[in-house]
This record gives structure tokens, C-alpha cells and sequence, in this order.
């Protein structure tokens, strides 16, 4: 009896984990989704691109920054999970130091061609690692 308790709670504890974690990742995929709408919305319409958009565009980034420092890597995927904060670092960062003032100084072919390209890369890969994580 004693072992059938102790094999109830550690299975209880362990899906536990497995709902927290998934939760976590689940929370943070739909940050992404709306640090990307946010962009795609200033990107796409000219008269979105004033103080307030700049402003959300910023927030909603730095609330999937906070989000991933929050997280800790689950047990066995610290190395999903460094790639996970690498590849949005990156994203980040390219998107505020060059779509941002490419959107902002009228060159929206180019914008669209590094929003297109690499970045749509990176989010891809941001979204699968996410799903793997929250497994």
C-alpha cells in the first residue's frame, strides 16, 4: 500500500511538472504571437507607426524577453531551451536595431525582405522549440 502511495504521488508530481511546463510555453507562444502582430500591424500600415505602436512594438517584445527569463529549462532540455533564448535574442535584436528604423524611414521592401526572410526563419524555429519544450 505504502509503495502504491508513493508511486501516485511521484506520477502526480511528475504530470504536475509536465502541465507547468507546458503552461509556460503556452504563455509565452502567445507573447510571440503578440510582440508579431504588433510589428506586422506598424509594418503594414503606414498610419500605425507613431509613438504609441513604436511603444507596443517595444512592450510586447520585452514581455517575451521577461517571459523566457522567467522560465526555467525543463529538466534534460537546457540545450532546447538555451537555443530557444539565442534565437529570440537574435530575433530581437535585429528587429529593433534594423526593421524598426527600416519601417520607420520608409523602406518597406527591405523591411519586408528581412521580415520575409530571416526573421520568419527564426520565428518558425522560436514556435518549434517552444512546442518540443512544452511536450
Amino acid at each position: 500500500m505504502k509503495k502504491l502511495l508513493t508511486v501516485s504521488a511521484l506520477s502526480f508530481f511528475v504530470l504536475f511538472a509536465v502541465v507547468v511546463h507546458a503552461g509556460e510555453f503556452g504563455d509565452l507562444k502567445k507573447k510571440i504571437s503578440d510582440a508579431r502582430e504588433s510589428f506586422v500591424a506598424m509594418l503594414k500600415n503606414p498610419d500605425k507607426r507613431g509613438e504609441d505602436q513604436q511603444k507596443l512594438v517595444k512592450d510586447t517584445a520585452n514581455a517575451v524577453s521577461a517571459t523566457i527569463a522567467g522560465i526555467k529549462a525543463p529538466a534534460g532540455k537546457e540545450a532546447q531551451f538555451k537555443e530557444l533564448a539565442d534565437t529570440w535574442s537574435a530575433f530581437k535584436n535585429t528587429r529593433e536595431t534594423e526593421l524598426v528604423p527600416m519601417v520607420l524611414s520608409g523602406k518597406q521592401e527591405d523591411a519586408e525582405k528581412l521580415a520575409g526572410g530571416i526573421q520568419k526563419e527564426r520565428l518558425k524555429k522560436i514556435n518549434e522549440i517552444c512546442d518540443a519544450l512544452g511536450d
